[in-house]
């Protein structure tokens, strides 16, 4: 299992996104960030790629239902 060690504040940074459109892609089960004693979200340097990639599909048009059955194939 890969260091999940990065918080939402530096996925943010790292991908230009919100911090709501990252939590929209962990409600849509397309990214599973651990949890800590506290519940914050922690990711990996391959959860911040994978989150890059999940909005590029987004922006071309694939829906979230389909990147999830592609995701799990």
């Amino acid at each position: 299992m890969t260091n999940k060690v990065i918080t939402i504040g530096t996925v943010k940074e790292l991908t230009g996104l919100t911090e709501r459109q990252i939590r929209y892609y962990e409600e849509r089960e397309l990214v599973f960030p651990h949890r800590s004693k506290g519940r914050a979200r922690k990711y990996s340097l391959e959860d911040v790629e994978l989150i890059k990639d999940i909005h590029m599909k987004l922006k071309d048009g694939y829906h979230t239902f389909e990147l999830r059955k592609m995701m799990q194939s």
